[in-house]
């Protein structure tokens, strides 16, 4: 499935059990957790329906810092984020920026070249062992 700037693959595990594999992975790849968003939980407290949806936002300053050195507003886009939701079917989906959409939305060039592709390589890398069985 893909939107424009989106990357989405399917997910063989729960919402919850998604975001704790991508949770790990990047843990144990030395990334930063900054936060864990529960956007359903959010919604039952205001007593409002939301299937379930989670967020994380990770990242590394080392690879992350290089794209704000190219072009500041890329920060915008970092640190990196991955939604986990479930569609109406009951499908699970994660769904996170594409690095490309990135690059041409704040114009980066040449000098964060190699750091979007590794961040382009992780971010695949995370994304199989969050949601493949």
């Amino acid at each position: 499935m893909s939107e424009e700037g989106l990357v989405t693959i399917p997910s063989g595990f729960s919402v919850k059990e998604t975001i704790d594999r991508l949770e790990r992975e990047a843990k144990s790849q030395g990334l930063t957790i900054f936060a864990r968003v529960d956007h359903a939980g959010g919604a039952a407290q205001v007593g409002m329906g939301l299937r379930p949806t989670e967020l994380l936002i990770f990242g590394n300053a080392r690879g992350g810092t290089a794209l704000m050195q190219d072009h500041q507003t890329a920060g915008l886009d970092l640190p990196l984020k991955a939604l986990a939701w479930e569609d109406a079917e009951h499908k699970v989906w994660l769904t996170h920026n594409a690095t490309a959409w990135i690059v041409k939305r704040h114009g980066l060039g040449e000098t964060s070249a190699a750091a979007v592709a590794a961040i382009e390589a992780a971010l695949a890398r995370f994304s199989k062992a969050a949601t493949t069985p």
